[in-house]
């Protein structure tokens, strides 16, 4: 009886601990809650001519692929040149959002990550790709999960906007 009671509490508090923790933590604006989202451009500043984005009116390959509407133009105080794309589809709305994100099927997602692709492609040569974690070349613990959970986030680096 005293493990069902001391289970309860613990269980209670932790819920009680969570609720908090989400009650006050900072949330942005996300695309499902913000319908202005849908419309704004995502940009990338690349550090070559204008020309040299689009020669010839025809877009870098990740972009080309994309049914996304771009912009190119010059970045100011000669600082390059500014890319800016936007997707032409609608983006999901509600709890769809949510699965797309998990999915990797998000719209801005994809747009995203194919500017950094540009971004890289263009003032590199190569799409520069993230550095496997020291613990990736050890063999994983049998039932363990932190080398499904590293590899994930090594994998959704570029599509949130971080490297």
């Amino acid at each position: 009886m005293k493990r069902v009671v001391i289970g309860a509490v613990s269980l209670a508090g932790t819920a009680a601990a969570i609720a908090r923790w989400l009650a006050t933590r900072h949330r942005g604006t996300a695309p499902m809650k913000d319908p202005k989202a849908q419309r704004r451009w995502l940009a990338v500043t690349i550090n070559c001519l204008p020309e040299d984005v689009a020669p010839e009116g025809r877009l870098p390959e990740p972009l080309a692929g994309l049914d996304a509407e771009v912009r190119i133009a010059k970045a100011p105080g000669d600082r390059g040149t500014e890319l800016y794309a936007r997707p032409r589809t609608p983006l999901p709305i509600g709890p769809s959002a949510i699965m797309a994100k998990l999915r990797g099927d998000d719209p801005r997602d994809m747009v995203m990550s194919a500017l950094r692709q540009v971004k890289s492609l263009i003032e590199t040569g190569e799409v520069l790709q993230p550095d496997m974690p020291s613990g990736a070349m050890r063999p994983a613990v049998p039932g363990s999960t932190r080398g499904k959970v590293v590899d994930m986030a090594a994998v959704r680096a570029a599509g949130e906007r971080r490297l």
